[in-house]
């Protein structure tokens, strides 16, 4: 059955606003509603206080565990911190996020590399992968089964905000948690009733981030450039970031945000929080 006008259109303004350029998918292509949905992903800071019901809570669990997991390892887990003085110790280390405190849901979503190794202390085998890859795989595991859990959020009315500040002090983060050695923070999320129309964040245009057979950057100056010229008129930065530095910007676009962003440390300290948990990076 072919998808419905309104559907097509729905896909073609968010793929204009989110890239730049209207996608107009043929109305046979199954799953169009699925598309239109992951298109249009904005994100909620702002909740109307209502709770979410336990059981429903635990079904989107489900759905987020769903994800694919390296060589099926499993090294993903979520902890839902209920606890008010426990959310206190990490909002206290995240400054100007107040939905952090605000919203019915926050989660943590972890890696975990502890299990498979006990795994093997149980059934009396060595873990031979002590390197950099089995730090990742856990990390990449979390981060999918965040983002599931994010799309099976959407689908029941919900809304969310990745929170990526549970990693500026991971230290405080897994005090507050009790996260033993081998377990570590990915990043935190807040859930809920959105209060109002979530934002939608304008990307970099596809030509930029997506190749054929080899790794092609010789457009991307321009291309950066006309995105900055695209974001800056029709989502531009509340201010700029260190002006006693660099001044104040005419066009104070993505690029010039993320440079000065980038040009002051940020969790330096993250890879000597991980090699205290346990994984030597090496």
């Amino acid at each position: 059955m072919s998808a419905s006008r309104d559907i097509i259109e729905h896909i073609e303004a968010a793929s204009a606003e989110r890239f730049g350029a209207a996608l107009a998918p043929d109305p046979a292509t199954p799953g169009l509603d699925e598309l239109r949905r992951c298109l249009e992903h904005r994100s909620h800071r702002r909740f109307d206080g209502r709770p979410v019901d336990p059981a429903l809570l635990k079904l989107l669990f489900a759905c987020a565990f769903s994800a694919p997991s390296k060589s099926d390892l499993q090294q993903a887990e979520v902890i839902h911190v209920v606890d008010a003085v426990r959310r206190k110790m990490i909002v206290d280390t995240i400054p100007d996020m107040p939905w952090i405190t605000d919203a019915p849901v926050f989660l943590v979503f972890c890696g975990n590399n502890r299990r498979i190794r006990r795994i093997g202390e149980w059934r009396g085998k060595p873990f031979a992968n002590e390197h950099l890859d089995h730090f990742m795989n856990a990390a990449v595991d979390a981060a999918l089964v965040m983002m599931s859990f994010i799309r099976a959020a959407e689908a029941v009315g919900l809304g969310a905000c990745p929170i990526s500040h549970v990693r500026n002090h991971a230290d405080v983060t897994s005090r507050a948690l009790e996260l033993p050695e081998g377990v570590f923070p990915v990043a935190g999320l807040c859930a809920g009733y959105p209060a109002a129309a979530g934002r939608m964040s304008p990307r970099l245009p596809l030509e930029a981030t997506v190749h054929v057979d080899r790794h092609d950057e010789s457009r991307l100056a321009e291309l950066i450039d006309e995105y900055d010229r695209r974001r800056h008129g029709v989502l531009p930065y509340r201010r700029q970031r260190d002006t006693k530095r660099y001044g104040e910007a005419p066009l104070y676009g993505w690029s010039e945000d993320k440079a000065r962003q980038c040009a002051v440390p940020e969790r330096e300290k993250f890879g000597e929080y991980i090699r205290g948990q346990g994984f030597s990076l090496k």
